[in-house]
C-alpha cells in the first residue's frame, strides 16, 4: 500500500512537475493557492492522484494508531483497504454536500475557493504521511508519545490551512457570516462529532 501511495505521488509529479514543486511549498507560500485556485476543477488528474495517496496514507496511519493506542488490531492489507475506501467515500460525499449547501446559500465562489485550499492542505497531509508511515513501519517502533506527536503535527498543519483560508476570504465571510457559520456547524464540525460518537459507542 505504501508503494501505491509512492506511485501516485510520482505520477502526479510527472503529470505536472511545476505544479508539484509549487505544491510542496504550499505550507509556507500562498503562490500555489493563488495560481491554481483560479483554474480549479472539481477533480482533475493531479488532485485525484494526490487524493488517492491521502486516503491510502490516512488509512495506514489510522491502523497504526489503532494498533499502538488501543492494541485491538494488527496491520493488515484488508483493513487498510476498507479504511481507505471508507475515508475516500466520506471525504468525497462531504465535498459534494458542501458544494450543494454552498449552491443553496448562494455562496459558491467563497466555498469553491475555500474547498480548493482545504483539499490542497489535506493532500499535503497525505504527502507528509507517506514518509511518516514508512518510518513508523520500517524504521522505529511506534509508541503513544510518537503517535501523539505525529497527530499534533498533522493537526497544526491542518489548522494552518484553515487559518490561511479564513484570512484569504475574511471580507467575503463577514458579508455572509450567518451562512458561513451554518456551513461550519453542519459540514465541518457535525460529521466529526458523529464519527467520534459512533467510535466511542
Amino acid at each position: 500500500m505504501l508503494l501505491i501511495g509512492l506511485v501516485t505521488i510520482a505520477l502526479a509529479k510527472s503529470i505536472a512537475p511545476k505544479r508539484f514543486n509549487d505544491f510542496i511549498l504550499v505550507i509556507s507560500n500562498s503562490r500555489y493557492l493563488k495560481i491554481y485556485g483560479k483554474d480549479q476543477k472539481f477533480l482533475d488528474y493531479y488532485d485525484g492522484l494526490l487524493f488517492l495517496n491521502l486516503v491510502i496514507s490516512g488509512a495506514i496511519f489510522c491502523v497504526l494508531c489503532l494498533e499502538h493506542l488501543t492494541n485491538t488490531v494488527q496491520i493488515n492489507v484488508t483493513l487498510i483497504f476498507k479504511l481507505a475506501v471508507g475515508i475516500g467515500v466520506f471525504m468525497l460525499t462531504k465535498v459534494l454536500l458542501e458544494r450543494l449547501i454552498a449552491s443553496l446559500f448562494e455562496i459558491d465562489t467563497i466555498i469553491d475557493n475555500y474547498l480548493f485550499q482545504k483539499i490542497s492542505y489535506k493532500n499535503y497531509l497525505g504527502l507528509l504521511l507517506l514518509p511518516i508511515n514508512a518510518i513508523l513501519i520500517f524504521s522505529i517502533t511506534p509508541n503513544k508519545n510518537i503517535i501523539y506527536a505525529v497527530l499534533a503535527i498533522l493537526f497544526l498543519v491542518n489548522l494552518s490551512g484553515l487559518i490561511t483560508s479564513f484570512k484569504a476570504h475574511q471580507n467575503e465571510i463577514k458579508n455572509n457570516y450567518f451562512y458561513f457559520i451554518l456551513y461550519l456547524c453542519a459540514l465541518e464540525i457535525a460529521p466529526y462529532v458523529i464519527i467520534y460518537a459512533i467510535y466511542s459507542a
